[in-house]
């Protein structure tokens, strides 16, 4: 009798202490507990120790922490056409969780689900050169989006970012081709706008030589002052050709005089021995001409011996 009533009891302190452990909940500085009982939401509880009353409440511990979600990878149609798979992240925190638990069934999941949703119809409205360039004014988009649709659940998205575009490998060909021919104009336009710039300088510096020629002068001089610091075989000195046209002046001068004194005439042919210079009006030619009714006169020729003989 004594060991059954022994039994009993020892029955009934395990019981009451299981009963003790049950109600009897610690949460963390970070942690709520939302507390149903009977099935009805009663006050958040937490941090801190909790009591419960045992068989009738029971407690639903929610995390106030961020936490970062990671959105899987998705196959994304640009609005160009262009295939591509996106990756992001998002951050978001519980602010109510009481909403968050009787709001929505398992709140991750559907912020999960929401973000996936959100990432597709987003991205594939706009084209690819967006995707690429303007990532910030996209996240913002997505960030203000998903976090309209889960503020009624309690939850808050504080940042979403895109974190990794990934294209076919022709297009980064061609994205490629079309980088090196941007660069390829801005150094055109580049060296254009430098040679504008040297020739206005140069225009500028030659007014200014043009004031006072021995500028021009002193300018050959340091120009052959640095030719002649380096070991060059051959120097190219240029001449200027209004130093030289005085003197091709006076040199054509000279030739032309000495080609006049060197002209003969009439007299000094007969003089020296040569046949006179017969003009065009001269009344000889008028001898020659056939048309003139006398035959020219036939010149004396002298036989040589053999042809005597």
């Amino acid at each position: 009798m004594i060991t059954a009533i022994v039994v009993v009891l020892c029955v009934l302190l395990v019981l009451g202490l299981t009963a003790v452990a049950s109600s009897v909940r610690v949460l963390r500085e970070y942690e709520r507990g939302v507390v149903f009982r009977l099935g009805r939401l009663m006050d958040l509880r937490g941090p801190g120790l909790v009591l419960l009353v045992p068989s009738l409440d029971r407690l639903v511990r929610v995390g106030l922490r961020t936490v970062t979600l990671t959105v899987p990878p998705q196959e994304i149609i640009t609005r160009d056409n262009v295939p591509a798979r996106v990756t992001a992240v998002a951050y978001y925190r519980v602010i109510d969780p009481s909403k968050a638990v009787t709001e929505v069934q398992s709140f991750e999941n559907a912020t999960l689900q929401i973000a996936q949703t959100t990432l597709r119809s987003v991205v594939g409205g706009v084209d690819l050169d967006t995707l690429l360039s303007e990532r910030e004014h996209l996240n913002e988009s997505l960030q203000h989006v998903i976090d309209s649709q889960t503020e009624p659940w309690g939850i808050k998205v504080t940042m979403v970012e895109i974190k990794d575009v990934e294209i076919p490998e022709r297009m980064q060909h061609a994205i490629a081709r079309q980088a090196e021919a941007e660069r390829e104009r801005r150094a055109k336009i580049i060296n254009a706008e430098g040679e504008y710039q040297a020739a206005a300088k140069l225009a500028q510096a030659a007014d200014v030589i043009g004031r006072n020629p021995v500028t021009l002068q002193l300018r050959y001089l340091q120009t052959l002052t640095e030719i002649g610091g380096t070991q060059n075989s051959t120097i190219v000195f240029p001449m200027p050709i209004d130093l030289m046209k005085p003197m091709m002046d006076a040199l054509g001068r000279g030739g032309a005089s000495e080609v006049e004194s060197a002209q003969p005439t009439a007299g000094g042919q007969l003089e020296a021995g040569l046949p006179p210079v017969l003009g065009p009006g001269t009344d000889a030619l008028k001898d020659l001409e056939p048309g003139n009714g006398q035959t020219p006169r036939a010149t004396e020729t002298v036989d040589s011996p053999d042809q005597r003989a």
